[in-house]
């Protein structure tokens, strides 16, 4: 059995986390999908305390509601005629018009693109945006930080 073990284990690698792409489902409109880097997949468990009447050795902790993100994407700085997202956020600091997409896709992929894992954000509309340093002595891209409010995380099968 143990060595039946070490064959399964020889298979076994690592998920690497460089190729992946990111899916703005809006209306029948595709927008952009290349990002440097994507952050936030994460969600906690608030939770209350109640104290039991006669009980002084503990408390009760209990689990009440799930919270999640903020979804921080990096990329290269593009303008509102390459990017929908670019446009989308323009709409939202300048016009003050907060029109939420109702879903993200973020996909790791293989080597074949093919997902390996899949999340999917629900709700998600523009919460900061703020664009790096401009500096004359550093030949550097231009990056972009997008951070996005979402109601919902689901890592799909």
């Amino acid at each position: 059995m143990a060595v039946e073990q070490a064959r399964n284990t020889d298979n076994f690698y690592q998920t690497v986390n460089f190729h992946f792409r990111v899916e703005f489902v809006r209306e029948a409109q595709a927008l952009d999908m290349s990002f440097q880097s994507v952050t936030g997949l994460d969600s906690t468990l608030d939770t209350d305390t109640v104290r039991e009447g006669g009980e002084n050795r503990f408390e009760h902790v209990i689990p009440v509601r799930r919270k999640y993100g903020p979804l921080v994407l990096k990329r290269g700085v593009l303008t509102p005629t390459e990017s929908g997202i670019t446009k989308w956020f323009k709409q939202v600091f300048d016009d003050e018009k907060v029109m939420p997409i109702a879903t993200v896709h973020i996909k790791l992929l293989n080597e074949e693109h093919q997902p390996l894992m899949h999340w999917t954000v629900n709700n998600v509309w523009p919460r900061s945006w703020k664009i790096g340093e401009l500096n004359a002595e550093r030949g550097e891209v231009l990056i972009e930080t997008l951070e996005l409010n979402y109601n919902y995380l689901i890592l799909n099968d």
